[in-house]
């Protein structure tokens, strides 16, 4: 006699055919996800580039914000790669932890300066949501270690 699954002894154990099959994936919500990380990678793509060609008044505003000259190629350089590491899909989650705690950095040196809320304190949070909205929407592995536990 031959060894039956249990989905064979009775129908009442077998799953429904919605179950059955994984979810379809969303072609809105991969769309909108992308679109969000890519607003958010071509403003810091920007960003890093201004600062890598140090352009005079990148290096102007870095300088009058608290931080020497001298660092202006390296914030751009951490920032470029930062974006790389979250460009790759396999390594987007590790990217977009580093690049939070790089407009961590941004938020603290506006506060420290006093700047104005919502237009500089608050702008990198603007920015961390669309990384993080983005890698939720077209990733299924974040929305599964970001799904509430009920």
């Amino acid at each position: 006699m031959r060894s039956q699954a249990i989905d064979d002894i009775h129908p009442a154990f077998t799953r429904s055919t919605a179950e059955a099959r994984p979810a379809p994936r969303g072609r809105g919500r991969i769309w909108t996800g992308r679109v969000l990380s890519g607003v958010a990678s071509a403003f810091l793509l920007f960003d890093a580039t201004m600062k890598l060609i140090l352009l005079p008044p990148v290096v102007k505003a870095t300088h009058e914000v608290g931080f020497p000259v001298s660092s202006v190629f390296g914030i751009g350089l951490t920032l470029f790669v930062c974006l790389a590491v979250y460009l790759v899909p396999r390594t987007a989650l590790i990217g977009a932890v580093l690049l939070t705690g790089y407009l961590g950095g941004a938020i603290a040196t506006n506060v420290r300066m006093a700047a104005p809320l919502f237009t500089h304190v608050l702008a990198p949070i603007y920015v961390a949501a669309f990384i993080w909205g983005g890698l939720y929407l077209r990733d299924p592995r974040v929305r599964a270690l970001l799904a509430p536990r009920l």
